[in-house]
Parts: structure tokens; sequence; C-alpha cells
């Protein structure tokens, strides 16, 4: 998704998404790439993580298992 960065405020950057429904995003902008200023457009993506998800299930889990246990 491509986004305009509006604004930056106290470490957050405000990104109003293009196109026919535009939304409003705030974001540390830590996330975003540096040299990023008032005004580029960058672009969003969301990817899903198999393997941390996957990982993170194991997780919870092991934890429920030796929670039942007690």
């Amino acid at each position: 998704m491509k986004c305009t960065i509006d604004r930056i405020e106290g470490g957050i950057a405000v990104l109003l998404s293009c196109g026919d429904e535009p939304r409003l995003f705030h974001l540390p902008v830590s996330v975003l790439p540096p040299g990023c200023r008032e005004g580029d457009i960058v672009t969003i993506r969301i990817e899903r993580d198999e393997e941390a998800t996957r990982e993170a299930k194991e997780r919870t889990a092991s934890l429920i298992d030796r929670l039942k246990r007690r």
C-alpha cells in the first residue's frame, strides 16, 4: 500500500494512504526507512511470519502444559 507521510509529531509518523478511500495510520518513525521526511511516499507491506507464529504457538502450548501440571 502506498502512503504519504503527512507529518511527523514526537517520534510518530502520520501516514495517509493513497487511493480512493484514504486512511490515516500512525507509526513510530523508527520503522520508516532512514531519511524519510514529510511529503515522501512510502510503500507499506505487512507479511505473515509463519516461523515466528509457529514458535509462539509452541511456547504458549508449553506454558499451558506446565501450568496444567501444577
